[in-house]
């Protein structure tokens, strides 16, 4: 599955009212870690069918960062059921997070 972007206006459709796993990044253009995790979400989201990926640039949609309480960037949070039930800041390894969202499954 591909990652989709997310704004304020669908955040809560895709995000809030979904089944299962949807795992948001938190990012923008300037963030350097936030370039170098974006393959590795992309490989994620290819190997975890089940898993929903979406992204939101916080330059265009900085209400809804601080509405979650993001603070810095990258930051991920985990959802189900439509509360967060994990968040990890700053760029982490494709096994570090493989390793989050296996906890979560």
């Amino acid at each position: 599955m591909a990652v989709t972007d997310v704004t304020e206006k669908t955040f809560a459709d895709e995000v809030l009212m979904a089944d299962g796993l949807v795992i948001v990044d938190y990012w923008a253009d300037w963030c350097a870690p936030c370039k170098q995790m974006s393959p590795i979400l992309d490989e994620l989201a290819a190997q975890y069918g089940d898993v929903k990926f979406v992204k939101v640039d916080t330059n265009t949609n900085p209400n809804l960062a601080a509405q979650q309480g993001v603070l810095s960037l990258p930051t991920l949070q985990f959802f189900q059921k439509g509360r967060v039930v994990n968040s990890l800041s700053g760029a982490k390894t494709k096994k570090a997070l493989t390793k989050a969202i296996d906890e979560l499954l």
